[in-house]
């Protein structure tokens, strides 16, 4: 993982550097594809600037969590993708003030403008709102049910795992070490999906780290932890599992 923050850091300072220094402004979306007339009353020198300062800033980011990862510093990576984000809906928005064709010297809108604005900030505001909707669903708790053929784990990353495959149950107090995120989300103390441990290697999460005890179990090669919302009834599905095999 560190590997794609390292590069995307870097991918994000260079369009900085083009932009802003070298005033490459072709590489702006949208800017791009004006005609020239309407290229001319652009005030490219201050996009350029706010392209610049939106890159150095998240490129920054990503670079110094890539190389928290490398040197497997356990940090709480949720800032910095808000931070990310609320950046990104910044630029979209602040950008347009510089489009002189939509407001004038004055820094008011010019007749029919309204609708040329529409596009952009309705594409802004269902981003924000996507991205608040994810995060709100990966802090959701984890949730299981007793079908007759199996446990079935709700959500993303979800399954229907077999009575008959699930092999060493235990519930645990503690988590392996996690030393990467291969396929999965972290948000704060949410951990869904794929992660690899310095103990056990690949494992897959449904967990709140913050709530044990931890239901642990094998089916078909995988390793699994999970929690509940409450540990209570993280301990209440532990003697319903061991109910259901027989245990």
């Amino acid at each position: 993982m560190q590997w794609v923050y390292l590069s995307t850091g870097l991918l994000f300072l260079l369009l900085g550097y083009l932009v802003h220094v070298r005033r490459w402004y072709f590489l702006i979306s949208g800017y791009n594809t004006m005609p020239k007339e309407k290229k001319a009353k652009v005030n490219t020198k201050a996009l350029g600037r706010l392209m610049g300062h939106y890159a150095y800033a998240n490129g920054s980011l990503f670079l110094l969590l890539g190389i928290f990862e490398a040197f497997s510093l356990k940090i709480n990576t949720t800032p910095a993708y808000v931070f990310f984000g609320l950046s990104t809906v910044y630029l979209l928005v602040k950008a347009q003030k510089y489009d002189g064709n939509i407001f004038d010297q004055e820094g008011k809108l010019r007749p029919g403008a309204a609708k040329k604005l529409a596009a952009p900030l309705g594409f802004t505001l269902a981003l924000f709102l996507g991205v608040a909707a994810l995060l709100f669903y990966l802090m959701q708790p984890a949730q299981v049910s007793f079908l007759e053929e199996g446990l079935q784990v709700h959500g993303l990353y979800g399954k229907v795992y077999p009575w008959e495959s699930l092999e060493e149950i235990k519930l645990v107090e503690s988590l392996p070490e996690i030393q990467m995120r291969t396929n999965g989300a972290a948000v704060g103390p949410y951990l869904r999906g794929h992660f690899r441990t310095r103990e056990l290697g690949p494992v897959k999460l449904f967990v709140n780290r913050k709530k044990p005890p931890f239901l642990c179990f094998e089916s078909g090669g995988e390793t699994v932890f999970l929690n509940l919302a409450h540990s209570r009834k993280t301990e209440e599905a532990y003697a319903e599992i061991l109910r259901r095999k027989g245990g």
